[in-house]
C-alpha cells in the first residue's frame, strides 16, 4: 500500500513538472536615465529662450516593465501574452495616465509552420519593419535621435487599440506582417481606425524593410474624436504637439494619415551602415483644413570599434510642404552616440543632436524641436547632449 502511495505521488510530481515546463512566464524590462542639456528651450514663463539642464526618462529608450508568457500547446503551436508597462523614471508615473499596460497588451496563438496571431494593444508594422533599419527604432539612436516629431512613428511614438495582427514565419529570407485597428464605435467604423503592412527580406549581410501605415479618422472637431478608437493617446512628442495639447497624433485630427518606408542595412565587419526613406501624408488637417506630406531621408551607421564599445551615427534630411503658409519648411539633423557596455545587461552612453530648420516667417514650424526635448527652441536651432545609464534585466 505504502509503495503505491509512493508511486502515485510521484506520478502526480513529475507530471505537474511537465507541465511547469511546457508553459513559462517571463518578467522583462528596461530602464534608461540620463541628464541632458539643451541649448535653448522656450520658458513658460518668461516665453524666451533658456538652456535647461534636466533629467530625463528615456533618452534613448523608454523605460519599461512587462510580463511575457507561452504555453506549449503541441504540435508546434503555443499560447503566448504579453503585457508591457511604460513609466517616467523620473516620478514613478506611468507614461499613459489611464492605462497600466501602456506601450503593449496582446494575446494569440503562435505557431512555427504558419505564423503569429495576436489580439490587442500592439505595435504596428512601420515600427516593426522599417523601424529598426533606422537608428531612432534601435538601442543605438532612440528617442532623440527620431525624425522631427516622429511623425513616421519609427521610434513607436503610439500604439494601435483594438487590434488583430498577424506575422509570418521567415520563409526563404521573407517575412510578412499585417495588422488591423478597430474603430469600436457603432455607426463609425472607419472614424478612428487603422490599418498597416510590412514585408522583410534577409540575405547574408544584407536586412531590407518596408511598411506602410493608415489612420483614418470621421471626426468633424476634436470634441468627435472616438477615445475608444485605434490610436488615442501617445508616449513621445508628436507634430499635434505645435498645434493641440490633446494627446493625440495628427492621423486622429486629419481625415486620413498615411505613412510609408523602406530602408536596408548592409554589415560589413564591425560596421552596419544604412539608409531610411519615409513618407507622411495628412489630409485634410483638422479635418477641414489643408494637406502636408513630410518626407524623411535618413543614412546611419554603427560601428563596434571593441566588444564593448559602440559608435553610432546618423543624418536626417526633413522636408515638408506648408501646412499654414510661410514657405515650405525642412530640417537638418545630425546625431552621434557613443555607448560603453559593462555588461550584456548595463551600459553607460553620451549622445548628441543638432537640429536646424528653415521654414517661412508665418510659419509654426520655424523654430527647431528635437524629439523628447520638453520645449522648443525659441530659435532655427537646438542642440542636445545627453549622458545616461541603462539596464536591462
Amino acid at each position: 500500500m505504502n509503495k503505491l502511495l509512493i508511486t502515485g505521488a510521484t506520478t502526480m510530481f513529475t507530471l505537474a513538472g511537465a507541465a511547469h515546463a511546457q508553459s513559462s512566464v517571463a518578467l522583462y524590462g528596461l530602464i534608461d536615465a540620463g541628464v541632458t542639456y539643451t541649448n535653448s528651450q522656450i520658458s513658460p514663463t518668461t516665453g524666451a529662450g533658456h538652456s535647461n539642464w534636466e533629467l530625463k526618462s528615456g533618452p534613448v529608450q523608454y523605460s519599461r516593465w512587462g510580463l511575457r508568457g507561452a504555453e506549449d500547446l503541441g504540435g508546434g503551436l503555443k499560447a503566448i501574452f504579453n503585457l508591457e508597462n511604460g513609466f517616467n523614471l523620473n516620478n514613478g508615473q506611468n507614461t499613459s495616465s489611464n492605462r497600466i499596460f501602456n506601450r503593449q497588451a496582446y494575446v494569440g496563438l503562435s505557431s512555427r509552420e504558419f505564423g503569429t496571431l495576436t489580439f490587442g494593444r500592439q505595435t504596428d508594422d512601420m515600427v516593426d519593419f522599417v523601424g529598426p533599419l533606422s537608428l531612432t527604432g534601435t538601442q543605438y539612436g532612440g528617442t532623440h535621435f527620431a525624425h522631427p516629431f516622429d511623425i513616421d512613428n519609427l521610434n513607436d511614438s503610439f500604439q494601435i487599440n483594438n487590434a488583430v495582427k498577424y506575422q509570418s514565419p521567415e520563409m526563404e529570407g521573407f517575412r510578412l506582417g499585417a495588422l488591423y485597428g478597430f474603430s469600436n464605435q457603432a455607426g463609425g467604423f472607419s472614424n478612428n481606425r487603422a490599418y498597416s503592412l510590412g514585408i522583410s527580406y534577409v540575405w547574408g549581410a544584407l536586412n531590407f524593410g518596408a511598411g506602410f501605415l493608415q489612420l483614418n479618422s470621421d471626426a468633424q472637431t476634436p470634441a468627435q474624436i472616438n477615445s475608444n478608437g485605434a490610436v488615442t493617446d501617445t508616449s513621445g512628442s508628436t507634430l499635434q504637439g505645435v498645434f493641440t495639447s490633446n494627446a493625440v497624433p495628427l492621423g486622429a485630427l486629419s481625415s486620413r494619415q498615411q505613412t510609408w518606408g523602406a530602408g536596408v542595412n548592409y554589415a560589413f565587419g564591425p560596421a552596419v551602415a544604412g539608409i531610411v526613406y519615409t513618407q507622411t501624408n495628412l489630409t485634410q488637417l483638422f479635418q477641414t483644413g489643408p494637406s502636408t506630406h513630410f518626407q524623411n531621408f535618413e543614412g546611419n551607421l554603427r560601428y563596434a570599434l571593441t566588444p564593448a564599445v559602440e559608435l553610432s551615427a546618423a543624418y536626417t534630411y526633413t522636408r515638408a510642404s506648408s501646412v499654414t503658409g510661410g514657405g515650405n519648411p525642412h530640417w537638418n539633423q545630425v546625431s552621434a552616440m557613443a555607448g560603453y557596455s559593462f555588461s550584456r545587461r548595463t551600459d553607460v552612453y553620451l549622445q548628441g543632436v543638432w537640429q536646424g530648420v528653415s521654414a517661412g516667417s508665418g510659419s509654426p514650424l520655424g523654430v527647431a524641436w528635437i524629439n523628447g526635448i520638453t520645449a522648443p527652441s525659441s530659435t532655427s536651432n537646438q542642440v542636445e547632449a545627453t549622458v545616461g545609464l541603462r539596464h536591462r534585466f
